[in-house]
């Protein structure tokens, strides 16, 4: 346990830290105490300052004895070096997601951290199609409700197959670079098969998503003209009649541009 371990010397430093500064602090309130205090007597003042230097001992005592049990306590052991990054790593992640930014910023380093590992491999270009069409839907998630919606659901359950698919596509590829002669004709047969998969997939999640976009773009074209296009319209005729109403008013107002009959 990392954390356990660094907790356990830093609060072995601060007791030591502490019962260094009580016991600076308790000789000299002790040695000011044996100065000032008069030989014919203890006054209230010096009550105090024999007081103080006696509570400054007991506490730098305390210290010091804190500080040998904890010194005797084995320290917690320490992290494999791959745990201690993987812990590493994790608090980062955390700590990203806590941002306004971070999960969109997280998704990209995912993204590109698949594909750099798929580059080289014939899986690469159809995790290359595959990561366009799930963008492509992902800006259409919002507006493929009502009946859609079990088709959205489908669609990320098929997104993540198909990306494992993609990752065992480029595995055997590579372990077909290394096997003996004898086992490359099953293995080539087997790649094959999977490559052959990986496609099919990829081109019936494209149909899907081309499916996604005609159905949103049925669902927004009315019947007739666009709402949008109609408040324009009428927006523009009132402009109009107001401006031939001002030039008309401007015109009665003065004789010399009024009509003649």
């Amino acid at each position: 346990m990392a954390d356990e371990r660094a907790r356990y010397f830093r609060r072995l430093r601060r007791l030591r830290r502490s019962a260094r500064r009580w016991s600076v602090l308790a000789g000299g309130l002790g040695g000011a105490a044996a100065v000032l205090t008069p030989y014919a007597g203890l006054g209230l003042p010096d009550a105090g300052w024999a007081g103080a230097a006696g509570s400054a001992i007991a506490f730098a005592a305390w210290r010091w004895i804190d500080l040998r049990a904890l010194a005797a306590t084995p320290a917690p052991p320490a992290l494999d070096p791959a745990e201690a990054a993987a812990r590493s790593r994790a608090r980062l992640v955390a700590a990203v997601e806590r941002l306004p930014v971070g999960p969109g910023v997280l998704a990209e380093v995912r993204r590109v951290r698949s594909r750099l590992a798929l580059r080289g491999t014939t899986a690469a270009e159809a995790w290359a199609r595959l990561d366009h069409a799930a963008l492509t839907l992902a800006g259409m998630s919002g507006r493929l409700t009502g009946l859609a919606e079990p088709a959205v659901l489908e669609a990320a359950a098929a997104d993540r197959s198909l990306r494992d698919l993609a990752g065992r596509v480029a595995s055997v590829e590579r372990a077909l670079k290394l096997a003996p002669a004898e086992a490359q004709a099953s293995l080539a047969d087997s790649h094959r098969t999977l490559v052959d998969q990986l496609e099919n997939g990829v081109s019936a999640y494209e149909r899907l998503v081309v499916a996604a976009a005609s159905y949103v773009a049925e669902d927004a074209r009315p019947s007739t003209e666009h709402p949008a296009a109609s408040r324009l319209a009428e927006a523009t005729d009132l402009l109009h009649g107001v401006a031939s109403a001002l030039a008309e008013l401007r015109a009665v107002g003065d004789p010399l541009r009024a009509p003649t009959r």
